[in-house]
């Protein structure tokens, strides 16, 4: 077990998963069949913090977002505002009852209820210092995040400075969909469809964090130089991603050429990745063995989330 003491250059994840107990209860009354549908929603450190903390072995802080299970895909509008709500309350309780374990949240909001959703984003996040942005999914409701009907998320979370987390979903269009490729592809997707859409150009002050190191995004620099246009190129290297990669330090070295070590921040996705609660050893080692200076290093653990999320 972690030493309690947490000193001001403990690494910072900034995405790192829970499953807020009473929201798992409300939503296991509206679909009883959830834990069968999605095996990863079966892991202990989702729900049980005092396992969690006990068998961490790296002293971290989380930034801690609600995995996979969206109210949107089960509900009503309205009744889908009120399940993300009261979430954000209780993601918010955790963070300020577990300041050792966890920094601060990112709120849900429900996609089929707009304007529910920029009533989180005005009223229950901004009111919350425990809550650091929206969690935005690759897809939602069978459209991608960049279709125009979700634009006024992206300009809300401009005009009032909030991140937004961007996690991958699974494109159920597609047959093959898989954990190992698909998610990091759909990311790829997502970011060039937010770049073509112009996002950047309209909100140049917005932050977007991007799972999993910008899924394909640095291994294909020269192609995405070559084909589209040189604003386009240059938009691509807006987006903020973290290291959740499992490792790989010449990945890491590589995600750092192309976002710049200012725009790459320590992400595990705990508890995911390496049993029992996640890769957070694995990935500080491969931080280490970067080739990189040692600030840009404490840059990617903890002072760029200092800086972007105001701390």
């Amino acid at each position: 077990m972690i030493n309690n003491l947490i000193t001001e250059n403990v690494p910072i994840d900034i995405f790192a998963h829970v499953l807020a107990p009473q929201f798992y209860q409300r939503m296991l009354t509206i679909d009883h069949t959830i834990p069968d549908q999605a095996a990863y929603i079966n892991n202990q450190a989702l729900l049980d913090l005092k396992y969690r903390q006990a068998k961490q072995i790296v002293a971290t802080r989380q930034v801690i977002s609600m995995v996979n299970l969206n109210p949107e895909d089960y509900v009503d509008s309205e009744q889908a505002l009120a399940l993300c709500w009261a979430a954000n309350e209780e993601l918010a309780a955790m963070a300020a009852q577990n300041p050792n374990q966890f920094i601060g949240a990112v709120a849900m909001v429900p996609m089929n209820n707009l304007a529910g959703a920029l009533k989180i984003m005005t009223e229950q996040v901004m009111g919350n210092p425990k809550l650091l942005g929206i969690q935005l999914f690759t897809r939602a409701l069978g459209k991608s995040i960049a279709t125009i009907d979700y634009e006024p998320l992206f300009a809300m979370a401009s005009t009032l400075a909030l991140p937004i987390w961007l996690h991958p979903i699974f494109d159920t269009r597609k047959p093959d969909n898989n954990i190992v490729f698909s998610w990091e592809y759909e990311l790829t997707q997502a970011m060039q469809q937010l770049v073509l859409k112009g996002v950047f150009q309209r909100y140049p002050q917005l932050k977007v964090i991007v799972h999993h190191a910008g899924g394909m995004v640095p291994f294909f620099a020269g192609r995405i130089n070559a084909i589209l246009t040189p604003q386009q190129a240059r938009d691509f290297h807006k987006f903020f991603v973290d290291t959740a990669i499992l490792g790989n330090p010449l990945a890491l070295d590589l995600t750092v050429a192309f976002f710049g070590a200012d725009h790459v921040l320590f992400g595990t996705d705990a508890p995911f990745g390496s049993l029992p609660v996640g890769a957070s050893a694995m990935i500080l080692k491969a931080i280490t063995k970067m080739h990189i200076s040692d600030q840009e290093k404490q840059q990617i653990e903890f002072t760029n989330a200092l800086r972007l999320l105001n701390q």
